[in-house]
């Protein structure tokens, strides 16, 4: 009886201890990442032990050891809470080393690394021995991914627009015929493409993102493509890795163009709702777009994606959605017109029976009958309006954001608009149209916003569907057709349509290097032109297909380096952090959108940050030679000389940067100085001898990786 009794305690304190370890886990989870830890993030400490640029970083699953690899072509494991080096590697590349992954499931002992020398190497740690070498890229290796759930699996992205999948249980050997090729870019983009970066959702691996040297990210379902075969012709000895990808990409039959991708349901396209209309804008800028980080979310629900020449987007992969004006004309504005004018009352910017509105209606509901959480709504609004009328436009967004996060109303949103087109940042009228339409699907009667949404498209080069909004409202609410904004903006529309005829009766002229020119069909009678040769059918079905963003992060700058991250942080990804060109990195609050801390990482460029998988820990690193660990400081200690106080300036600077000259960036990255008295001559000096720093070129020199 009394060994029952014992064996029946001893089972009543096993299942405690499981209660106990379940609630630790579940506290420790929640617990991972907070607030208040993110506004006392500081440097911890410098792992110094690289004599190059660290392009890469990666923790292993438990998060005990760290890997890093550089331009000086090395390895470097570390013990990062001792804060020691255990072991350098030579990596064999001949390369900046820009990937190094563990493959899973190997107990740390496996790595995989990718490189400018165009080569992928595996490594045994225990040994200290290169174990496998693959040739098979014909440009540089930028990206490597693994997948949890598959220990032999591992896949590269490089320049040369292949994506090949490497199974280790199956003999490989590098030949002038490579059959491990799941994604050949090429094949629809034309010989141009280049694949930037590549990631595997972690909960369902099957999908496979990646990212090219252009604004759109595509979703592939792997179980839906066998790998295909890819033909190198055969080239002369001695042949630098530069000359050997212009002489294949000059060949356009050396893919073979064997195209493995079904023409239905094996990938989805996410873009920017407003790019693709901007692209030829932002060439004339000189400014490319092109993906320089892809990753999922810690549930596998969203990709969040890092865009060279512009913002942070976040995409969700369940709830999708249109580029809000694909599906604008017609339905919208005739359900619009027919419907019953509700003209909405509070307090909103913009017009209101043609005078400025602020502050709350005689109508609203008294202080003492609101909630706590409408009076928190109602204070953030009332704030975010004086910040809007002292024109701070940046933190009266973010004040609109919070407030809409915890009460979302038609004013709310269309104030918001209001200040994005104040603002007017890269993709803000955009922001802002899609904020119209939240309002007017909230209150059809919202007639500010319809305004606004008229505005909006008009200044996004959508003449014709700006006329016509602006003809709803003129049904809609007669009395507002008469006012000075009205009939200006109707001048405007009609203006930019009778250019958009005339331009339209020219006959443009190919000045294109020996490349025909074709014109698609869209409807309401517009043209885009498209690059025969250049993008596929199928691609250009894609792409009309694609899904727009659910959410964005601005305030950093992307355009000088090409390996730029973004990541999330926190056990349910409740941050997003990335690093920006002046040398900062930033921490956004994922559900507002709102910057909540930003901290100095680097004496030029923050390229790489990697959070720790279970600790409020951050490891940074850039243009120095060092890696940077931040976590919390205590809380007796107080400031920190890294943080960047002026929030909204640092973003507003950085959006200034985004739109500056490249060549002036570059300069100004390369430590040169405008104000100094030095000649032409040796500026050009110096930017010859850095566009010729190994197998790199003016783009891609130690400064811009």
């Amino acid at each position: 009886m009394g060994d029952k009794r014992r064996g029946s305690n001893i089972a009543i304190l096993h299942k405690k201890r499981e209660l106990n370890d379940q609630f630790s886990q579940r506290f420790k989870r929640a617990m991972h990442v907070t607030r208040k830890w993110i506004s006392q993030l500081d440097l911890e400490k410098e792992l110094d032990g690289h004599s190059g640029c660290v392009n890469c970083l990666e923790w292993n699953d438990s998060g005990n050891l760290l890997l890093s690899g550089s331009d000086d072509q090395h390895i470097v494991l570390w013990y990062p809470f001792k804060y020691k080096k255990l072991l350098t590697l030579p990596s064999g590349h001949h390369g900046n080393i820009f990937s190094v992954k563990f493959l899973p499931r190997s107990g740390d002992q496996t790595i995989v690394t990718g490189a400018g020398d165009c080569r992928i190497h595996v490594h045994d740690l225990g040994t200290q021995e290169l174990t496998q070498s693959c040739s098979c890229h014909t440009a540089r290796v930028k990206r490597l991914a693994v997948s949890p759930d598959s220990p032999y699996l591992f896949w590269s992205a490089a320049e040369d627009g292949l994506i090949l999948q490497f199974d280790l249980r199956i003999p490989h050997h590098c030949s002038n015929e490579c059959d491990n090729v799941l994604v050949n870019l090429t094949n629809h983009l034309g010989r141009s493409a280049e694949a930037k970066c590549l990631a595997i959702n972690p909960l369902r691996p099957e999908m496979l993102a990646v990212g090219a040297n252009d604004p759109y990210v595509r979703l592939y379902d792997r179980r839906m493509i066998s790998p295909s075969s890819y033909r190198i012709p055969s080239l002369s000895p001695g042949r630098s890795n530069w000359e050997r990808h212009n002489l294949l990409s000059s060949q356009p039959d050396a893919c073979g163009l064997c195209d493995n991708l079904p023409l239905t349901g094996c990938v989805q396209y996410f873009v920017a709702g407003h790019l693709p209309r901007k692209i030829a804008d932002y060439e004339k800028r000189h400014r490319s777009l092109a993906s320089t980080y892809v990753t999922f979310s810690p549930d596998g629900g969203d990709l969040l994606v890092n865009l060279g020449g512009e913002q942070i987007y976040l995409f969700n992969l369940y709830d999708r959605q249109r580029p809000s004006f694909v599906e604008f004309p017609p339905a919208f504005l005739s359900a619009h017109q027919n419907g019953m004018c509700k003209v909405e009352v509070g307090s909103s910017n913009g017009y209101r029976n043609g005078t400025t509105a602020n502050g709350f209606s005689r109508s609203h509901p008294p202080f003492s009958t609101m909630s706590p959480l409408l009076l928190d709504v109602e204070e953030l609004k009332e704030k975010a309006n004086s910040l809007f009328e002292k024109q701070l436009y940046s933190r009266a967004i973010s004040m609109y954001n919070e407030a809409i996060t915890l009460s979302p109303s038609p004013i709310l949103y269309g104030n918001r608009a209001a200040a994005l087109m104040k603002r007017n940042w890269d993709g803000d009228v955009y922001a802002a149209l899609k904020d119209c339409l939240k309002a007017l699907q909230l209150d059809s009667g919202h007639f500010k916003a319809l305004f606004r949404l008229a505005r909006c498209l008009h200044e996004m080069d959508l003449a014709h569907e700006a006329s016509q909004c602006l003809q709803v409202f003129k049904t809609k609410f007669p009395e507002q057709a008469s006012s000075s904004t009205f009939l200006a903006l109707d001048k405007d529309i009609s203006f930019s349509i009778q250019s958009a005829s005339s331009s339209s009766s020219v006959s443009h002229q190919d000045d294109s290097e020996g490349e025909d020119w074709l014109e698609q069909e869209k409807e309401g009678g517009r043209k885009t032109p498209v690059v025969f040769g250049g993008i596929s059918d199928e691609e250009r079905r894609w792409r009309q297909e694609a899904w727009d963003y659910t959410s964005r992060f601005c305030g950093h700058c992307n355009t000088t380096t090409d390996i730029k991250e973004a990541n999330f942080f926190g056990s349910k990804g409740e941050y997003i952090v990335a690093g920006s060109d002046e040398g900062s990195f930033f921490v956004w609050d994922r559900e507002t959108g709102n910057i909540v801390q930003v901290l100095r990482g680097d004496e030029s460029i923050v390229n790489v940050i990697q959070p720790h998988p279970s600790l409020c820990l951050l490891a940074t690193s850039g243009i120095e030679h060092v890696i940077r660990l931040w976590s919390p400081r205590p809380d007796e200690e107080k400031g920190s000389e890294h943080q960047v106080k002026d929030l909204d300036g640092v973003a507003s600077a950085n959006q200034k940067r985004m739109n500056t000259d490249p060549l002036e960036v570059m300069l100004l990255n390369m430590g040169h100085h405008f104000r100094s008295m030095r000649s032409l001559e040796e500026v050009g000096e110096d930017l010859i001898q850095n566009a010729n720093i190994g197998d790199t070129n003016i783009h891609t020199t130690c400064r811009t990786s």
